[in-house]
């Protein structure tokens, strides 16, 4: 649930996919906020997006208070594309979701938790919705979920 006393870091869209790919290695906030400012022991991605992590390092050495922020507090992504939003899934929350991209209706579906459409909705940039699908969730808690832009 995003802090409603104090507006969220805001981060790029592929910020966001590089800090959502080093939170997947299980390292506690000041060990990855330490890591990338120095910009040292980072990993070499070899996933299908390449990161370069150096470059989310020259945003922490500009940005460290906004930096520090997004990775203990949360962030809000600036401006989300649908396939943004299809790689965040993917990043973040390790599921492989449903990307449609035929005119005026491109969505994005995905079998969620309760808690993991918090986390996505709680980052989506202006003008994107999360719609639940199923009026009940599965045996094992997850329902489908829409996202797509607000008002569609």
């Amino acid at each position: 649930m995003s802090n409603l006393s104090a507006p969220l870091a805001k981060l790029s869209q592929w910020d966001a996919l590089m800090l959502e790919s080093l939170k997947s290695l299980g390292w506690p906030d000041e060990e990855l906020i330490r890591k990338v400012v120095a910009g040292e022991e980072l990993p070499k991605d070899d996933s299908k997006f390449h990161f370069d992590y150096s470059q989310l390092t020259a945003f922490a050495a500009d940005n460290e208070a906004t930096f520090q922020q997004a990775v203990t507090q949360g962030y809000q992504i600036k401006y989300n594309t649908i396939r943004g939003i299809h790689s965040w899934i993917l990043v973040a929350l390790g599921i492989e979701a449903e990307l449609l991209l035929e005119a005026g209706e491109e969505q994005v579906t995905a079998r969620l938790t309760a808690s993991e459409a918090d986390k996505l909705t709680n980052v989506l940039s202006f003008g994107w919705e999360a719609s639940r699908l199923d009026e009940q969730p599965s045996e094992d808690d997850r329902a489908v979920y829409r996202i797509a832009p607000a008002g569609r």
